[in-house]
């Protein structure tokens, strides 16, 4: 979607999940071209790489696509019992692609007893028969019933009224809440799925799906369906078009494109209006004055859409089915958006103030369509880090669109929504060079992210894909000065638009879930470039550099790199087992692993395994290096404590009905006091916003208070309490007590563990 109003600019936290969804336009555009270093700016040079042809998706026929969907849907419960999954889940197929070298990967969504669960997509990778996961949660559904406590009326109440809160005009249910698993945030939880239609408050269709605990009655989550987002057009201007003869009439209907059909809404808000027809095949004149003009740009921008994916990555149509969309241009009266609805399947345009500035560029049609990619593939939940992620990719294929077209009326730039004068003064939507300059967008990301507009929280991508192609420092692009900065004061090299593209969609279609955050993505993106241009290989090095240069994870050091340890806390006679990680960029060369201050009783293996059972008490020093072939090494540093600890694992639930819960630790083989004090580490998954006491009692009943916290937000007690435990017996049983003063499913004790 394309909002965004510099006089009026709020932050919304409605989120959008990956089935069903809408979007709407922010738009991006992308180009091709010489970078040339501007006077007084440093431009790395590009590093040129040809992707590997086998990573390349393979151009599947609507029978063999078929036919791999069909084997997968029957093997789906052997799947489900490989992946350990439980015996009242299933999967089901959403989707399948495959490698030119054979790999494929499938999609599946998941039920538990019958029921959808929302966030319980994986992707499975097949390649020559070793299978690898993506999920988009770890946790496991486990529910102690599926009947609900709350009822779907009291579910509807609260839906309508989140609604009527968000300024939704018209508020109605989209038919009666249907019962689901909800595994997208926090424990996966029974819950309601209340979907309002109506309007939104500028005059988007408001698909605003509610989230309802199914037990208290809590709301867990929302989020908003509708993601905003020859013939002479507006802004394309002379373009060939697809159109069809019927009869003595011309229709734009693209028979090229699987019957692509483009309609005048009239400046209605529903239905398809009326087909655009035409008596001389001749449409438009440039000026908003002729209602052709939109639709001249609107089909067109479909067409070269559907074409890039096609031509670039041999996608047939936005759900690779060979299915088309539709396109509907002048909604409602001076309606300053354009957006892609999931569930028509379909691309709506407004007219813009006063009806005459549409709002139906290049980069527009390609943003809104790629967004129906986005719901085809990864499914990216529409809020949060995960929603600033669709919006970007959303941004990148539309100027990547405008990379491919090239057009002479629309020059591919690195500026969003260019041609529309959304603001009024001529200034871009966003800029992906730094996204800051627009007033809202953040260029680097930040652990308050996910707290923005999905408008907004798409800056840093949006800012990684532009080093990604073009890297950073100042530089003019096809007549534009640019000048980007990164976070690290490190220069970035770019590897060129045609290769960035294809990095971020093999993360897109074959990697990323509806849950990816800018970790994930950064994770998603480096498989990616491993499998089209080798691990570790210059191509791959620069995504990593482009991640660090937006704050998301560090550079990767030419030779040898070692990733960090974090300080170590093992008991006497508890075994250890902790798998280091170090790999080289130097092809072919072999590690040895070294290790000096290890605890006595630990040893490393060749492979980085430090494993043993520690004997004697204190803290450790402990350097790890590691060597390859060529003689390039790198060390990394921690401290290993040896204490006596005892732990308890069993993850222990909060009820819902305000009582105490208590998790025991047995203490034995110690008799008196081990010292004056006591660490106890504490875990706790505190979701809701109510008081919370955490206590500890000793063998002896003494009760040590570590915690009262009153009110405020939801929590993660996560901490490391110290005791007096100088009048106390060690042996015996200790025991965590937690109690959450309300009457509402708050969380559950994660780990705790008793170190004297």
């Amino acid at each position: 979607m394309l909002r965004q109003d510099r006089h009026h600019r709020r932050t919304r936290h409605s989120v959008a999940f990956a089935l069903s969804v809408t979007s709407a336009l922010l738009v991006a555009g992308i180009q091709q071209g010489t970078a040339v270093a501007a006077s007084g700016g440093h431009a790395p040079a590009k590093i040129l790489a040809t992707p590997d042809a086998g990573a390349a998706p393979a151009r599947l026929s609507p029978a063999k696509r078929t036919a791999l969907l069909k084997a997968a849907a029957t093997d789906a419960p052997d799947t489900a019992r490989t992946l350990g999954l439980g015996a009242d889940e299933k999967l089901l197929v959403k989707d399948v692609s495959q490698d030119a070298d054979g790999t494929t990967h499938t999609r599946y969504e998941r039920t538990y007893r019958g029921l959808p669960v929302l966030g319980g997509d994986l992707i499975v990778h097949d390649g020559g028969g070793r299978l690898t996961v993506s999920r988009a949660t770890k946790a496991a559904p486990a529910l102690p019933s599926t009947r609900a406590k709350i009822s779907p009326a009291a579910a509807r109440t609260q839906a309508l009224a989140a609604a009527a809160k968000s300024g939704a005009e018209g508020p109605a249910l989209d038919g009666p809440p249907r019962l689901v698993v909800w595994a997208a945030s926090g424990r996966p939880a029974l819950a309601w799925e209340s979907v309002v239609g109506g309007r939104q408050d500028d005059g988007t269709p408001n698909e605003l799906h509610v989230i309802t605990d199914a037990r208290s009655g809590k709301q867990l989550f929302r989020y908003q369906g509708v993601e905003t987002g020859t013939g002479t057009g507006q802004f394309d201007g002379t373009v060939p078009l697809g159109t069809t003869l019927s009869g003595s009439t011309y229709q734009l209907v693209d028979g090229d494109r699987a019957g692509h059909r483009t309609y005048d809404l009239n400046q209605g808000t529903s239905g398809t209006g009326t087909l655009f027809t035409d008596d001389n095949d001749v449409w438009g004149d440039g000026t908003p004055a002729n209602r052709q003009t939109a639709g001249v740009d609107v089909a067109f921008g479909a067409a070269a859409t559907w074409d890039y994916y096609k031509d670039v990555f041999g996608r047939n149509g936005i759900r690779n089915d060979g299915v088309a969309a539709y396109s509907r241009a002048h909604y409602g009266n001076n309606y300053v958006n354009a957006f892609w609805q999931d569930s028509c399947f379909c691309m709506t345009y407004g007219d813009g103030a006063g009806n005459t500035h549409p709002l139906t560029a290049l980069d527009v049609a390609a943003h809104e369509m790629s967004h129906g990619v986005t719901a085809a593939t990864a499914g990216l939940t529409y809020s949060g880090e995960s929603g600033g992620l669709n919006e970007a990719t959303s941004d990148i294929f539309a100027a990547a669109v405008e990379f491919h077209e090239n057009l002479p009326a629309d020059v591919p730039d690195y500026l969003v929504g260019e041609k529309i004068d959304i603001n009024g003064d001529g200034t871009p939507l966003r800029y992906m060079d730094k996204p800051s300059k627009d007033g809202a967008s953040s260029d680097y990301w930040s652990p308050s992210l996910g707290g923005l507009d999905v408008h907004y929280s798409s800056g840093p991508a949006n800012h990684f894909f532009y080093l990604l192609s073009e890297g950073s420092g100042a530089k003019t692009v096809n007549g534009v000065a640019y000048d980007s900065p990164t976070y690290d004061g490190l220069a970035v090299a770019g590897i060129g638009i045609d290769n960035a593209q294809r990095v971020w969609y093999r993360a897109l279609s074959t990697y990323m879930t509806s849950s990816t955050d800018y970790a994930g993505a950064r994770t998603a993106t480096l498989q990616a470039a491993a499998d089209l241009f080798g691990a570790y290989s210059p191509s791959y090095l620069a995504v990593a550099d482009a991640w660090a240069a937006i704050n998301v994870g560090r550079r990767i050091a030419p030779g040898v790199n070692v990733a960090p340890v974090a300080d170590q806390i093992s008991g006497i006679g508890q075994a250890v087992s902790l798998q280091t990680d170090a790999y080289t960029t130097n092809s072919g060369a072999g590690l040895t692993y070294t290790a000096t201050g290890l605890p006595d009783g630990l040893t490393m293996s060749g492979t980085g395994l430090i494993s043993g059972t520690p004997t004697t008490l204190g803290t450790n020093h402990v350097t790890i290096t590691v060597t390859d072939d060529t003689g390039a090494r790198s060390s990394v540093s921690f401290s290993w404590e040896v204490a006596y600890v005892y732990a308890s694992a069993t993850r222990v639930d909060i009820p819902d009905n305000g009582a105490a819960v208590e998790s025991p630790v047995t203490v034995t083989g110690r008799t008196g006091n081990a010292s004056a004090t006591t660490q106890v580490y504490v875990k706790i998954i505190h979701t809701y916003r109510g008081d919370l006491t955490v206590d500890l009692v000793g063998p002896g009943g003494t009760v040590y208070s570590l915690l009262n916290r009153s009110g405020g937000s939801a929590d993660n007690v996560d901490q490391t309490f110290t005791v007096d435990a100088s009048a106390q017996p060690l042996t015996g049983t200790w025991r965590l007590r937690v109690q959450d003063h309300a009457a509402i499913d708050v969380g559950y004790i994660d780990q705790w563990r008793l170190i004297p």
